[in-house]
């Protein structure tokens, strides 16, 4: 039998009730990938990471959404990274998470109590509409269309396009060739706005993504000609990130607030 701790946090956002739950269970080895999917949809929130501890500011970190594991999330890492730090100890200043397939994400704790998150960059690359696209996107003409590694990226024209699209998610979760969509366009009050839909994940629409704002952000950096941008995930809950980027990586800082702590007895 399992007595964990187990936390619930809202990432990418100020105060509770805001931005993206997520769930961070600490254990001293990682169970069964089994074991980690059942707590996963249990939890039934878009992501739950497991964390162990490997040393002095050292961490491996995976993720579970409720029907898969997943090669890259940022703000079930921001929820870790909050959790980490807010146990007391001061020496966590710049924590390193090993991933399995994503590389080492270094987290830093800022003194404004934000997190800044350091990404591999996911260039964005432009390609043709793929068949049935606008189907997906409820008879919506993108301006354009690109594809990063993981996800498909359409560009619309403004920010009340992406407030109110509907997609067709069964189409959309028939697309096997990639993770899911990101809508996105120029902000009215930020350099720009998405909203992200992962249905053949288990998640219909992410409140607040920071994954894929590491293909977001060389996307629009080159489009407006600038480095370090302020993006909003115009969700029901909504988010705010600051991203920045800076060469080979996407810095991607946010806030972060528990909501829930306890214990998972399995």
């Amino acid at each position: 039998m399992y007595n964990l701790p187990i936390y619930q946090v809202d990432a990418f956002a100020k105060k509770k009730f805001n931005g993206n739950p997520a769930a961070v269970v600490p254990v001293p080895e990682f169970p069964s990938d089994k074991f980690m999917q059942n707590i996963a949809a249990e939890n039934n929130l878009s992501e739950t990471a497991f964390v162990t501890i490997k040393g002095p500011n050292k961490f491996h970190i995976r993720w579970f959404t409720p029907t898969m594991e997943v090669r890259l999330c940022g703000h079930a890492t921001l929820a870790a990274a909050h959790i980490l730090h807010i146990s007391g100890d001061k020496e966590l200043n710049k924590m390193r998470f090993k991933t399995r397939e994503a590389g080492t994400i270094i987290v830093i704790p800022n003194s404004n109590g934000s997190y800044s998150m350091d990404f591999p960059v996911d260039a964005p690359k432009k390609i043709k509409a793929p068949k049935g696209l606008r189907g997906i996107l409820g008879g919506l003409k993108p301006l354009e269309v690109y594809e990063g590694i993981d996800d498909l990226i359409v560009v619309l024209k403004n920010q009340s396009q992406v407030e109110k699209i509907q997609p067709n998610f069964p189409m959309l979760a028939a697309m096997k060739q990639h993770r899911g969509l990101l809508v996105t366009a120029p902000g009215k009050e930020h350099d720009f706005v998405s909203r992200c839909f992962f249905p053949a994940y288990g998640i219909n629409e992410d409140p607040v993504t920071g994954s894929a704002h590491t293909v977001l952000t060389p996307l629009w950096a080159k489009k407006l000609d600038k480095k370090k941008l302020k993006a909003r995930q115009v969700s029901t809950r909504g988010g705010e990130l600051t991203c920045q980027l800076m060469g080979k990586k996407v810095r991607i800082t946010g806030r972060a607030v528990t909501y829930m702590e306890g214990r998972l007895i399995v």
